[in-house]
């Protein structure tokens, strides 16, 4: 191939392999892991956002909700999930995540049936709790499992694919209750916002299925039916650090935290992960649906746009992460985003394509997600089960800042301006910056001390996290 199309290929997909062996070992662990990854998330998202658009297509008066009921029940939710975090990712150092994956993916497709049955908000409100508490394995279980087989300048890039599926899954759940309020609205004598619980149980259950069938778990335990002996050899000695199970003891707590990583990364997504405020609460919906004018479906279509806009940012940023291996720029791009949404937003005489706009560039922050996350895998790289810990971290802080977040700034009451929404986040902006400084320090700071001790001892380097600029290695 001739170098120009290596570079372009390598910018694109990330590192190509040298050998023959490995590119079709690479090719396998791309379709098998992130096809159903993928998949999973994105069921994973499509049952977590089915309740903002059912929120604008009838639940709302249905069940009679009155006042901050609908922030209540993304708080309740996020409180199962943080309860099921660490525990779910402890788990895959327990129990093969070819079985545990698929096993909570039921879990949560069986629930999303019985959403459909409620009558009251009470009921959702028990039924999202333990929702939270199986989809808590997904998204940090996944980033657990990509970082086990995959090399650095390969991870950005599908993390980003992988955060993407979950975006698409929340931009389908608007298309797909639009459709279904307009086509099964009344059938059977259910709502359309029913319909859409049933339908997304139904989109569930078959991708579990297909979990237990091909996931292969991680390189050191793998099984599976389609690597051969070599294939399963490689996917162990291509990585510069082993990734194996040890017995849980309190030497990793030890470990975990007399380190910085803990305590940089888990504080670097509890703040940054705020700025995906605009999406998560569905504000744009929250603010169509309040100023009038515009239809159920144009309300359930229109913000799909802001997830549009993160699929988009999201790819972007993550292939271009891979190929320069320096991440933090991505979280400067997406706090300027929102800091100018917010402000459009702010203004609120600007006319109504403004707003439009400053919804849109919201969804910029999404691209933090991939970015943030395959940070953590590359620091923590050299540790596996610190690794699992942080991980896990990372996102549990992030909902447990998330679980009251949205009742103190962006309350249903406030729609559809959410100015003490936009101040936070213009603030949340300013603070991000601060901790993505700190974290690029401290990771630079240990790898100079890591070549000092190369230097002196002849330990071998840290080199897999050794950043580049310019598409080169320092």
């Amino acid at each position: 191939m001739p170098p120009s199309l290596q570079n372009i290929g390598q910018f694109i997909w990330g590192e190509i392999p040298s050998s023959k062996v490995e590119r079709r070992l690479l090719l396998k662990i791309d379709w098998f892991i992130l096809s159903y990854c993928c998949l999973m998330y994105f069921t994973n998202y499509l049952d977590r956002a089915n309740v903002n658009n059912a929120y604008v297509s009838g639940m709302k008066q249905e069940l009679n909700m009155q006042g901050n009921d609908f922030n209540k029940i993304n708080t309740i939710f996020t409180c199962g999930y943080i309860v099921g975090m660490i525990p779910n990712n402890l788990m895959l150092q327990v129990a093969p995540a070819r079985i545990w994956f698929p096993l909570m993916q039921i879990v949560w497709g069986v629930l999303t049936f019985c959403s459909s049955a409620v009558q009251n908000v009470q009921q959702l409100y028990a039924i999202r709790f333990f929702q939270g508490m199986s989809e808590a394995s997904t998204f940090v279980g996944t980033h657990y499992i990509l970082g086990s087989w995959y090399k650095p300048g390969e991870l950005g890039k599908r993390s980003g694919i992988f955060t993407s599926s979950g975006l698409a899954g929340t931009l389908f759940s608007g298309v797909l209750q639009a459709a279904v309020y307009q086509h099964l609205g009344g059938v059977g004598g259910r709502s359309g916002w029913r319909w859409l619980f049933i339908m997304d149980g139904i989109i569930t259950l078959p991708i579990a299925l297909y979990g237990f069938l091909v996931f292969p778990d991680i390189p050191a335990t793998t099984k599976a039916f389609y690597l051969t002996e070599e294939e399963r050899l490689l996917s162990c000695d291509r990585l510069e650090h082993d990734v194996v199970r040890h017995p849980l003891s309190w030497d990793l707590a030890k470990r975990v935290l007399r380190r910085w990583r803990w305590y940089g990364c888990s504080l670097l997504f509890a703040v940054s992960g705020e700025t995906e405020s605009f999406g998560s609460n569905n504000l744009m919906g929250q603010w169509l649906s309040a100023i009038g004018g515009y239809s159920i479906e144009q309300v359930d279509y229109y913000p799909s746009g802001v997830t549009a806009f993160g699929i988009v940012s999201t790819l972007v940023c993550a292939t271009w992460t891979d190929y320069t291996r320096v991440r933090w720029p991505v979280l400067v791009y997406m706090c300027f985003s929102c800091t100018i949404a917010a402000i459009c937003i702010l203004i609120w005489s600007s006319p109504t394509g403004v707003k439009f706009f400053a919804y849109y560039l919201a969804g910029a922050a999404y691209s933090g997600q991939a970015t943030t996350f395959a940070w953590a895998n590359q620091i923590c790289a050299d540790d596996n089960q610190e690794r699992v810990i942080v991980l896990a971290s990372m996102n549990m802080w992030n909902n447990a800042v998330n679980a009251w977040w949205p009742l103190l700034f962006y309350p249903a009451t406030d729609a559809p301006r959410f100015k003490k929404g936009m101040i936070a986040m213009i603030c949340t902006c300013a603070a991000t910056l601060g901790v993505t400084w700190l974290v690029w320090f401290l990771e630079r700071r240990e790898l100079r001390r890591s070549v000092g001790t190369k230097d002196k001892f002849g330990v071998k380097e840290r080199g897999s996290n050794t950043p580049k600029e310019g598409g080169k290695e320092k």
